[in-house]
């Protein structure tokens, strides 16, 4: 071991002298794209719930509505990404069509559409307005299309799938870029099925021939992100309560998954043996039900209710999607606004000040003693460069000492994941007044992990890496004092 080290700094000196950069850490077998890196940085996204059920109070429709009752009295979708815009969010995500079969968008393969509607005459284009205004407030744009249809008299035969790629290449070929599209895991029931009124049962396996889908809407749009239980690029949580696992991998294996049939608690904790980069998206909704009803207006989640959310989600290695559903005026609630003013609010002040920036940072070990893996790079709030120890060293410590004393109970925790997740065990400790005390035992880090901890003062803390798959590299560490508004859960 000691002459394999002497080898690798002798040549690590050998290479400076001729100018060349060192080598860097080998990459896990499984990593993300940088597309898939992109995405998850944006940490917050958008869902808009609006269709029919906003107006018969349902959540689900039958697939009998008349496209008449569809007639927002105010209907303001630049208010939306506004609204989406000011609490942090970088997409917003539109049902353009729920299981009931309704489609927001002038649809030539069917009359049960806004064409058939009181909205601007029949020449409304709900889909057409929203793309518009996320790009007009600098969001991204993403679409809904239920592949189950309560309305279509051919849902269960191969003409329904004919007519829903039909659906998806309008939807992917006249909106100009979309970065997602959402696969619904709900697939066959009881519904109108053109005034049939039964129920048609389908095999979530084989039906829809998910393979021949992706491709085909990879082939429309080869950047698109496609979420599904089974991915292939964003999976669901699991859940529909926003939370991520304790332990949560974005590593997955897709042949364990089937849409609409997948374990839940699989999907909430990935799989340190995965064999795809999947990113997890946590899906909730700001009130109990996805749909606007107005018996729900006193209900709407607190700004406290939402950052805990937030620190089980984003908190959690995951992507947070937060449901914002129109009222019938066509407009996100004043209630839903409020609340997540407070709670953009509570978390830009938990977060804003990072005691441990410029501090002082040292390890029991780091790469070669070369300056690309030194500890200092893990405060120095670029996420970018890392500390990285030498093969095998374990626990790998990392201490930081603060110029004084300080109270924080929050540790963000990253990993550069561009070379993959490695850590599936830590501990956080800080220095009494004698000795190390252990104030959090955590499993995985991933992308971001942020730690609410008993509140400390201290001047010293500690991250001990335990185990991880590879050689311990993390990018940042940050502490930071909560909000006096937001309640620890």
């Amino acid at each position: 071991m000691k002459t394999k080290k002497i080898t690798a700094i002798l040549s690590l000196l050998f290479l400076n002298c001729l100018g060349t950069p060192p080598l860097g850490l080998d990459p896990n077998n499984v990593v993300p794209s940088q597309t898939l890196i992109n995405y998850q940085q944006m940490e917050l996204i958008g869902f808009i719930h609006f269709t029919v059920n906003t107006f018969t109070d349902k959540e689900w429709g039958y697939g009998d509505e008349s496209p008449e009752i569809f007639n927002p009295s105010e209907m303001d979708v630049e208010q939306w990404a506004k609204t989406a815009k000011a609490v942090g969010m970088k997409q917003l995500i539109l049902t353009a069509k729920h299981h009931d079969g309704f489609c927001l968008w002038p649809s030539q393969y069917t009359e049960h559409s806004v064409k058939n509607s009181p909205y601007k005459n029949g020449k409304g284009d709900v889909v057409g307005e929203f793309v518009a205004a996320c790009r007009k407030y600098g969001l991204k744009a993403g679409l809904y299309l239920s592949p189950w249809d309560r309305n279509h008299k051919d849902y269960g035969t191969l003409a329904y799938i004919t007519y829903y790629k039909n659906q998806l290449e309008e939807l992917l070929t006249n909106y100009g870029q979309i970065n997602e599209i959402w696969f619904d895991g709900a697939n066959g029931g009881d519904g109108y099925y053109g005034g049939a009124n039964e129920i048609r049962k389908i095999d979530r396996d084989t039906y829809y021939s998910w393979k021949d889908i992706v491709t085909f809407v990879k082939n429309l749009q080869p950047n698109i992100k496609i979420f599904s239980d089974a991915g292939p690029d964003v999976h669901w949580i699991g859940n529909e309560k926003g939370f991520a696992g304790f332990t949560f991998w974005s590593t997955i294996n897709p042949k364990n998954l089937t849409i609409g049939a997948s374990k839940t608690d699989y999907l909430n904790t990935g799989d340190p043996e995965g064999t795809r980069w999947i990113v997890g998206q946590c899906d909730v909704s700001i009130r109990p039900g996805w749909f606007y009803h107005a018996n729900e207006d006193s209900l709407v989640k607190t700004p406290q209710q939402l950052a805990d959310i937030y620190y089980k989600s984003v908190g959690r290695n995951a992507l947070l999607l937060l449901n914002l559903p129109p009222d019938k005026r066509g407009l996100i609630h004043e209630n839903d606004v409020k609340a997540l003013t407070n709670f953009k609010s509570i978390i830009d002040e938990s977060l804003e000040s990072d005691l441990a920036k410029g501090q002082k940072a040292s390890a029991n070990n780091y790469r070669l003693n070369y300056s690309k893996f030194d500890p200092k790079n893990t405060i120095d709030g670029d996420p970018d460069t890392f500390w990285a120890t030498d093969d095998n060293i374990f626990p790998a410590s990392l201490e930081i000492e603060l110029s004084e004393g300080r109270t924080f109970d929050r540790v963000l925790v990253q990993e550069p994941i561009k070379l993959g997740q490695r850590v599936s065990e830590f501990e956080i400790d800080v220095m009494g007044d004698v000795n190390w005390n252990t104030i959090f035992k955590g499993t995985t880090i991933g992308y971001k992990r942020i730690l609410r901890i008993p509140s400390v003062n201290t001047k010293k803390i500690r991250l001990r890496i335990i185990k991880a798959n590879n050689t311990v590299a993390i990018s940042n560490v940050e502490l930071y004092k909560s909000s006096t508004r937001e309640v620890s859960q």
